[in-house]
């Protein structure tokens, strides 16, 4: 375990200070826990892990995909109404998938930055 202590004259004068420390000395201090990186890349290459890690993958898109369709909050009250409305949403993101494996589109729209928007926009 290492420890890393900040300096009183690059703390003490920082005006945000407050929000990275509650120490009263007047500095930060952090300390970072060692980690065995060879066994950990050794154990990426086991086959268990590589399973783990596609099944992983495809719930994150799965959820990306709920978020995205806007099932962050539930719209109702009560839990009979919230089951009723994810299983709704459940059966659109089957619908919006089954259309696009039939149509041979694929899922991931590539992501435009705000900027290229932009430019799409004014080209338009």
């Amino acid at each position: 375990m290492a420890t890393t202590a900040f300096s009183v004259s690059d703390c003490g004068p920082c005006p945000a200070r407050p929000q990275c420390t509650s120490s009263s000395k007047k500095r930060r201090q952090l300390t970072v826990l060692p980690r065995d990186r060879a066994a950990a890349r050794a154990a990426e290459t086991a086959i268990p892990f590589q399973a783990d890690y596609a099944r992983r993958a495809g719930v994150e898109g799965t959820m990306h995909q709920a978020v995205s369709h806007g099932a962050r909050r539930a719209r109702y009250h009560g839990l009979p109404k919230t089951r009723l409305d994810h299983g709704y949403m459940a059966g659109a993101l089957n619908l919006i998938r089954l259309h696009a494996y039939w149509t041979g589109t694929p899922l991931d729209r590539r992501r435009t930055s705000h900027l290229a928007r932009l430019e799409l926009g004014l080209a338009a």
